[in-house]
């Protein structure tokens, strides 16, 4: 009987022990892994398939903005391509673009004030200095590595995004220089074999190539943003170390006086309106001027509109023994207010480093401000575009400080009355260089 009694209660306890096992088992399945015991690499196949529930989700990516003005539709759906380029390496960024049709600067400042401008945005470089001052702009410096190859700018464009005291507040994403276009027809009609290298030269193949007022030897453009680097021909300076008007001196009208007598005293020159011409690539393509200077932006123009033109271009005429021209840039910036500046700047560093440039600027709307960009796509020795591209290296941004806009507006004013014989250059000088200076004083 004890035997009995003893081997039926070793039955049970052993009972006991098995069903103690299995709902061990079971208490585990609502435990983490971590804290299961049978978390181990000998777990079955169908629960180590399973997510880990500790696993962190994946993130969304930081939206920034990017704000520019408007384009050509062929402009427009490459930007789209090297946003969309970007993207694709940096999935952690999306980027939301937003066109600003009109009135783009002053769009620009009044959403910066009230604190919700753009975490990236265009900036010419005439508006740099004045917004550089204001201190609305990230300085970019800190975030630059080596990889970046700032060397690898034209240096002219680079340096225009830069302060006083030598801070990058911007990369180039693009320029255009002005080179002669000339056209190869009537320079032919009139015997001269190659496009003049000299100030000389050049008023003397004006003179063969004028017609009455049928056509002007030179279509010329009355304005600063095309005389400036003139001004320096001869040691002339547009502003002082103030930023007050300076161009009223013997240095500085020496250059321009060369632009007004080819007017004035040769009569070889005429601006567009002149030839009821809108700007100096109509007046060219129209044929009602042999030769004028302008810059990338006018190729696509004269291809598109006048097909059966056949023209060329050279780098600008020497002056004073020195090669010249003006440059035109613009620059991704970055808003200090930012509240997303990696990203920001991952998107800057990207449409101004090597490979974003050479997407955006492969067909030819824009220049590459890499010197390597435009070797490797050939622009450096392109027919049409090498001039432009030569012209980089000792070209004159169109920039000269935050008083540049009153300078600019007082400048043509008077520079174009010299211009139609009005009055003389030198009166016409004192009078823009003594308002600018007043008005400049008035908004301090």
């Amino acid at each position: 009987m004890k035997k009995r009694l003893s081997l039926s209660l070793v039955l049970v306890l052993a009972f006991a022990l098995i069903l103690t096992a299995c709902g061990g088992n079971n208490g585990n399945k609502g435990k983490k892994a971590s804290e299961s015991p049978a978390a181990s690499s000998s777990a079955p196949a169908t629960e180590s398939a399973s997510p880990s529930p500790s696993a962190e989700a994946p993130k969304d990516p930081v939206e920034i903005t990017l704000s520019g003005w408007g384009a050509s539709p062929e402009e427009q759906a490459l930007l789209q391509q090297t946003l969309d380029e970007f993207q694709a390496k940096n999935p952690d960024v999306k980027v939301k673009y937003e066109v600003i049709a009109d009135q783009y600067m002053d769009v620009i400042k009044t959403r910066l004030v009230g604190g919700e401008g753009p975490d990236v945005f265009y900036m010419d470089a005439f508006e740099a200095p004045k917004m550089i001052e204001s201190g609305v702009l990230e300085p970019l410096d800190s975030y630059v590595t080596d990889d970046f190859d700032i060397a690898d700018f034209e240096e002219p464009l680079v340096n225009a995004f830069k302060s006083p005291d030598g801070k990058s507040y911007g990369f180039p994403k693009d320029f255009s220089t002005l080179a002669m276009f000339y056209n190869k027809k009537m320079f032919a009609d009139a015997g001269i074999a190659a496009p003049p290298a000299t100030w000389e030269e050049f008023l003397d193949a004006a003179k063969k190539l004028t017609k009455d007022k049928t056509v002007y030897g030179f279509g010329a453009a009355p304005e600063l943003a095309r005389q400036m680097y003139m001004i320096k021909a001869f040691g002339g300076k547009l502003t002082d170390e103030n930023y007050n008007a300076a161009f009223a001196t013997p240095e500085a009208i020496q250059g321009l006086q060369l632009v007004i007598d080819q007017r004035v005293v040769d009569k070889t020159s005429g601006q567009p309106s002149d030839a009821g011409a809108g700007w100096g690539g109509e007046m060219f393509g129209q044929g009602k001027a042999a030769m004028v200077f302008e810059g990338n932006w006018a190729i696509p123009y004269l291809n598109a509109n006048f097909p059966e033109l056949e023209y060329a271009t050279a780098e600008l005429p020497t002056v004073n023994g020195q090669k010249g021209t003006m440059a035109f840039t613009v620059a991704y910036v970055m808003n200090k207010a930012s509240e997303k500046k990696e990203a920001s700047w991952k998107l800057i560093s990207y449409l101004t480093g090597k490979e974003g440039m050479k997407t955006w600027t492969s067909k030819g709307f824009a220049l590459p401000s890499r010197k390597s960009v435009s070797a490797e796509l050939g622009y450096d020795k392109d027919p049409l575009r090498g001039a432009l591209v030569a012209g980089a290296s000792y070209a004159t941004p169109w920039q000269a400080g935050p008083t540049l806009p009153i300078i600019s507006t007082n400048f043509n004013n008077q520079f174009v009355s010299a211009y139609l014989g009005d009055q003389k250059l030198d009166a016409a000088m004192a009078t823009a260089q003594e308002t600018s200076n007043k008005e400049i004083k008035a908004a301090k």
